[in-house]
């Protein structure tokens, strides 16, 4: 799949070098330097995919993804930093971004962590078109929507392939390397944390209490599984 990416790195050795990587694989990059010029870059060209640096003159990487998020759905998003603390991260994630690599980084990785952000973004064939029902939680996958009861819930391209991979077989219980290898493609090029990440955002949107979860649940010692509380299950249309 050949893409349009946004670089926004304020550091120009590093963003050229990204550039060359992504046009050696036939992908258009476009390369600015602030978090202003982000913004205006992602509004002007919708972009398929934004690699973003956390560190950036002007207005930060964060605060560029939270304003992009606000007005650009679905838009895939990879976070570079070097602020590497799960706080960081755990709030970059929250914000929108789907993957994150801290700095150094070898620019191959971050090639593959391009290639799977690009394919979950791939138009889903009409066989996947499937609606999933786990009680009150609704997936919509043709519609890329999520709906608790009546009530929609906004979902990054991450936190979605989440839901499906595990409401498509609702009960069963997934690893983290699992969820990895479903969602991600490469389970060597994302890390169990970023699993837990989105879990844990995905919970904030969709259980009365996030910290007692009852739909989205933790199995101790192996992984996640989604579940109805009421005891009903339903899958498909």
């Amino acid at each position: 799949m050949r893409a349009r990416v946004l670089v926004a790195e304020d550091d120009e050795m590093q963003a050229e070098l990204v550039r060359r990587y992504l046009e050696r694989e036939g992908h258009t990059a476009v390369m600015v330097h602030d978090g202003c010029a982000a913004i205006g870059e992602a509004r002007r060209m919708r972009p398929d995919l934004l690699i973003l640096d956390i560190m950036m003159p002007g207005i930060d990487g964060l605060d560029v993804c939270r304003i992009l998020r606000r007005e650009y759905e679905p838009l895939p998003v990879l976070v570079l930093t070097a602020r590497n603390s799960e706080d960081d991260l755990l709030l970059g994630l929250g914000l929108g971004a789907d993957d994150y690599m801290a700095k150094p980084y070898s620019p191959r990785e971050l090639m593959a962590r391009v290639r799977t952000l690009l394919r979950r973004t791939q138009p889903r064939p009409l066989e996947t078109d499937e609606v999933l029902h786990v009680g009150d939680l609704i997936i919509d996958q043709g519609r890329h929507q999520v709906t608790v009861g009546t009530v929609p819930v906004e979902c990054t391209p991450g936190e979605f392939a989440i839901l499906v991979a595990m409401a498509a077989q609702p009960d069963r219980v997934f690893s983290r390397s699992q969820l990895l290898q479903a969602v991600f493609g490469f389970d060597h090029c994302s890390t169990a944390r970023t699993v837990d990440m989105h879990v844990m955002n995905l919970r904030k949107k969709l259980e009365p209490d996030p910290r007692n979860p009852v739909t989205l649940v933790t199995v101790f010692g192996v992984g996640y599984k989604i579940t109805d509380p009421a005891g009903r299950r339903q899958h498909g249309p």
